[in-house]
């Protein structure tokens, strides 16, 4: 467990927690959109700027040298940091978005035809959904839905009666968004293969919090984005098995995914870089490799213990409020919790928490099939990182008590 000294040690190294909001301390709660950046990520990013900055992987100076090696010691340690067995299958997006556009497309190029189908889960962020329905419909295929119930439990046992000789892909969430259910990933897997059935793991908001190791699951993709992981926006991974891969088109077309190019015929580039059209995210793809170095520390179980006693006293302190409702019940949750107050819309929740210093997030949460299943317009969602304290699932509570009054 960590101690107090422990817990400043890692927050001195997100120095925006120091600030102030509307005169109040800042208590930030929005870990699962967004979580802080560490001091060493946006310092490698200065740096680049600085020192040595060029355009990689083309340049035949020393700066582009320098770059190049750099973000391709990246994906080195990003290999590492989730046990994947080559660099070529660390793909490097824009986030976890466009990771599950990559597959949905180029997958569905290679393996889906017209009547085949792609089972998704209940409790899935739009962005694991709606890359599912463009290419269904693209490829005249269908989506089948696995639920989940009240409690958010995904329904596993329903899935081997979902599965057919025409199911392509299992697209799942490792950890819900929404309700922070951690889905038996690797059973689901083991499920789907014993039926020739490939599976896409959403794992944005699994990455942070807990280990993930791509080969003991036996992931065929598993994806996810640096800024829920303390690292920059606007970079993410896309890990896929190299035969897979390999038979998958290219998803963009322009340079450095090529090999040769004529107007007669062109012939792309090996892996990783056929899916690596254009120039990337240098700065940010640099900087994701201090954000993997800081989360590949020896701390880390200590880090995710305090994460779960955060969980578990915020959940306690919560329910203690009468005409509360936490949606997302499961006994294995990461640190989110969403819930609404009878009476009380949570965006006006949102709202005057804001205006107390407190940062979380309303709305639909990007899970309309999560409103629907429970019947609700919107929840208020409040999520832990490694820095937040005690103390501040204290003040939050006391502050929400206040505004509940006001409302």
């Amino acid at each position: 467990m960590l101690n107090e000294q422990d817990i400043q040690l890692l927050r001195a190294q997100f120095p925006i927690l120091n600030r102030q909001v509307y005169d109040r301390p800042l208590i930030y709660l929005d870990n699962a959109a967004s979580s802080l950046k560490l001091t060493a990520v946006w310092q490698a990013e200065e740096q680049l700027a600085r020192d040595y900055y060029g355009n990689i992987h083309r340049g035949a100076h020393f700066m582009a040298d320098k770059a190049t090696a750099e973000f391709e010691n990246t994906r080195t340690s990003v290999r590492n940091f989730i046990n994947a067995q080559s660099d070529s299958e660390i793909i490097f997006t824009k986030g976890s978005t466009e990771s599950i556009n990559l597959v949905a497309y180029s997958f569905g190029e290679a393996f889906v035809s017209a009547g085949d189908e792609i089972v998704v889960s209940e409790m899935e962020h739009h962005a694991n959904i709606v890359p599912w329905q463009l290419m269904a419909t693209r490829k005249g295929a269908a989506i089948r839905v696995l639920p989940f119930d009240d409690s958010g439990r995904l329904m596993t046992e329903q899935l081997d009666a979902l599965l057919t000789p025409r199911t392509r892909l299992i697209a799942v969430a490792h950890v819900s968004n929404t309700l922070g259910t951690v889905n038996p990933i690797a059973d689901i897997i083991s499920m789907a293969h014993r039926r020739n059935v490939r599976v896409l793991v959403d794992g944005a908001q699994m990455i942070a919090h807990k280990p993930v190791d791509v080969q003991a699951l036996d992931a065929d993709f598993y994806v996810f984005s640096g800024h829920k992981m303390y690292g920059p926006n606007g970079v993410g991974i896309l890990y896929g098995k190299k035969e897979l891969l390999e038979q998958m088109p290219p998803y963009q077309g322009g340079g450095e995914m090529i090999e040769q190019v004529s107007f007669a015929n062109t012939t792309f580039n090996r892996l990783p870089y056929k899916f690596e059209a254009g120039t990337p995210n240098i700065s940010g793809t640099i900087a994701l490799g201090e954000a993997v170095k800081f989360l590949m520390s020896p701390q880390r179980q200590a880090w995710l213990a305090h994460e779960n006693t955060l969980l578990t006293y915020a959940t306690k302190k919560l329910s203690e409020i009468s005409g509360l409702r936490i949606y997302g019940q499961q006994p294995e949750k990461a640190g989110v919790i969403s819930f609404n107050i009878d009476g009380v819309h949570p965006y006006d929740l949102a709202v005057l928490l804001d205006k107390m210093g407190v940062a979380t997030r309303s709305g639909r949460l990007c899970a309309d099939p999560v409103m629907t299943h429970f019947g609700v317009t919107a929840m208020l969602r409040i999520s832990f990182a490694l820095y937040n304290t005690r103390s501040e699932i204290d003040s939050f509570i006391e502050i929400l008590r206040k505004v509940r009054e006001m409302l």
